[in-house]
């Protein structure tokens, strides 16, 4: 069974209405672009794309905004930040920071899907300093070794 939470959401779309999701499987709604006329993004341009909606999301859960997996593969589109994090306690609309890692001029219509959006729990930490981490056998000797050093296969 899927877990449901309730959202509020406030829409300020030039362009649409609530957004959905694409199918019954699908964990990320769309989220599109609220603008007027066509934005270019030439190779590694970056740019801020209002979205047109706010969201009021319950404690306990932030929204990812992930790319778009065949904007990424047809036209090397992607969100900068990814995932980028929207807040329980922001109220702002929401941008996506998009960028282009191709090498070719990419077009963002009006009204245009960029990217999605996923909404997932999570946990606060409560930290405690200590001088020392507990010995634990069960760490073999990977220890203080970093990047690439459980192999790269």
């Amino acid at each position: 069974m899927i877990d449901k939470i309730y959202v509020k959401i406030q829409c300020e779309s030039i362009h649409g209405s609530v957004p959905t999701y694409s199918t019954k499987g699908s964990a990320g709604f769309d989220v599109r672009a609220n603008i007027e006329k066509p934005i270019v993004l030439k190779s590694l341009d970056r740019y801020l794309v209002p979205t047109g909606i706010s969201l009021q999301i319950p404690e306990g859960y932030e929204a990812q905004v992930r790319p778009r997996s065949g904007r990424a593969l047809k036209q090397g589109l992607t969100v900068l930040n990814t995932p980028g994090t929207i807040d329980s306690d922001y109220r702002g609309e929401v941008g996506v920071i998009l960028i282009n890692l191709s090498k070719e001029d990419v077009t963002i219509s009006p009204n245009s899907r960029i990217a999605q959006m996923v909404f997932s729990k999570y946990s606060k930490a409560t930290f405690i300093p200590v001088l020392m981490f507990d010995s634990d056998k069960s760490l073999n000797d990977r220890g203080l070794k970093g990047f690439g050093s459980s192999g790269n296969d």
